[in-house]
């Protein structure tokens, strides 16, 4: 069933996670809870934002599956996202679950995206994001999906370039 946009995008979702619990599993667990700032993120946050977030875009892939006349997404503004990077609750969080988390992602993202033809990239379903309504299930993997975790990558690398 998959072809090979899927195959690239099971790549991809790997090949991002494998960077990223490379970089954050030999850091002090200090460097991992710094905030280089009050409005940006800890390492911590971005992981277990990731952790909770691509689980999140794969069920809703799911669902649009199901019913793709059902209503998609969220906003910044969802509790359960906020909750994921929120400092009370990541401050509870142990550093090697969250990696745990993590390292399940590329074969829950292949469980999903095998299944799709590439008729179903081209699903387009109600969002509750006005940006995102009319946009395909291909947007989903690509942008807040592979796109979402190299960018948070690329959020860990500035954080440690800050310590230097």
């Amino acid at each position: 069933m998959a072809g090979e946009i899927q195959q690239q995008a099971i790549r991809d979702v790997k090949a991002a996670i494998d960077e990223m619990v490379n970089t954050v599993k030999d850091l002090p667990e200090d460097t991992i809870r710094w905030k280089p700032s009050a409005e940006e993120w800890s390492i911590m946050q971005v992981i277990a934002h990731v952790a909770e977030a691509i689980p999140f875009w794969l069920g809703e892939i799911r669902q649009i599956m199901q019913s793709p006349k059902d209503v998609w997404g969220r906003d910044h503004t969802n509790k359960i996202r906020l909750a994921a990077v929120d400092e009370s609750t990541v401050d509870k969080l142990a550093v090697e679950k969250v990696l745990n988390d993590l390292k399940q992602i590329p074969a829950q993202t292949e469980e999903t995206l095998s299944k799709l033809t590439d008729e179903q990239l081209q699903t387009v379903a109600p969002s509750r994001n006005p940006n995102f309504d009319g946009k395909p299930v291909q947007f989903i993997i690509d942008k807040l999906i592979v796109g979402h975790i190299q960018g948070h990558n690329g959020q860990i690398q500035r954080n440690l370039s800050k310590l230097k």
